[in-house]
């Protein structure tokens, strides 16, 4: 199992960023104590030229964190044949203890990434670095939860066993049984439809308020985390059923298998990028006062809403084309 191609992947990048983390929030720390761009001292310059070169490191180290975690779901779905009762990745991140939260963590720094990438972006584009405690800042944050995604993930392969019998997606996403993903599988079609298009529609509409105003960037962030998870939930309860044309089969991994065309790979990645550009978006308007960024904000943020808005209208066109262009009903007639 480790000499899986995948799995040294994994490894390889998790090491790096881990090490990477470790080492910014060594200097991160020193320039939160120290950092003043108005002195012309030696450690001002040492920390000006330190943080050049961590910049410009973690931009590439998030964009590995970004594509691990579709590496991590592809190597799980890969690996399910050898495991007794796993038909999917969800039953492979079943076989121990450490998968799901693996996944749990890769998500929520995907996030956390995306958003601090964009925070960076921004302060680079001006002259004095305004921003430059607060991305350090997150970026100590987001240390111990980089280094638990690797403690999770380690241990989550090392201790894979493929004598063992896991459970099947059928099992883990079946209505009636007494679990968080049941309960999501339970969620009725029809009302989440109207929560799942509603929360897409107020998102659209306040997304395009702000494109063209620049005005609400609060309420568009918050519209946009909020219809991340619906969407989720929508994906499990009435989205799934109509790529499968099952009605009980209510799994969001099948979803990224060959036999349903690898639907669950655009999926995901436009609705998790629609979700964080919008979310930056309206992040970014708590430092509009910032006399270096007056100018460049409101471009960034411009920008962010566009491609939210745009990601959000193909996640939409994706999660609607098998209601609409095939014979299976849900609702009945």
């Amino acid at each position: 199992m480790v000499f899986h191609p995948e799995i040294i992947g994994l490894y390889v990048a998790s090491l790096l960023i881990s090490f990477m983390m470790i080492y910014s929030a060594y200097y991160g720390i020193q320039i939160l104590r120290r950092w003043d761009i108005r002195s012309g001292s030696e450690l001002q310059l040492v920390l000006e030229r330190k943080t050049y070169l961590i910049s410009t490191l973690l931009t590439y180290i998030f964009g590995f964190q970004l594509i691990s975690f579709f590496l991590y779901i592809f190597t799980a779905d890969r690996l399910h044949p050898l495991f007794v009762g796993a038909m999917c990745a969800a039953g492979t991140l079943k076989v121990n203890s450490y998968g799901y939260p693996a996944l749990l963590l890769k998500m929520f720094l995907f996030i956390l990434a995306g958003l601090w990438l964009i925070l960076n972006r921004t302060d680079n584009q001006a002259y004095d670095y305004p921003l430059i405690k607060k991305k350090y800042l997150f970026l100590l944050a987001m240390t111990p939860l980089i280094l638990a995604e690797m403690f999770f993930q380690f241990a989550y392969f090392l201790q894979l066993k493929p004598n063992i019998i896991t459970s099947c997606c059928g099992s883990l996403f079946s209505v009636g049984e007494s679990s968080f993903t049941s309960e999501m599988a339970s969620l009725p079609s029809a009302p989440m439809k109207i929560v799942f298009y509603g929360s897409m529609g107020a998102t659209l509409a306040s997304g395009f308020f702000f494109y063209r105003r620049g005005r609400g960037g609060y309420l568009f962030s918050a519209l946009s985390g909020l219809a991340f998870l619906i969407s989720i939930a929508s994906i499990i309860s009435f989205i799934s059923l109509y790529v499968y044309e099952l009605p009980t089969h209510h799994c969001p991994f099948c979803l990224l298998q060959q036999e349903y065309g690898y639907i669950g790979y655009p999926l995901y990645a436009s609705l998790f990028g629609a979700s964080v550009s919008g979310m930056g978006a309206g992040m970014l308007t708590s430092f509009r006062d910032r006399k270096s960024l007056a100018e460049i904000i409101p471009a960034m943020q411009r920008w962010l809403a566009l491609i939210s808005l745009v990601l959000f209208l193909i996640f939409i066109a994706l999660a609607t084309y098998p209601m609409v262009f095939t014979d299976f009903l849900l609702e009945g007639p």
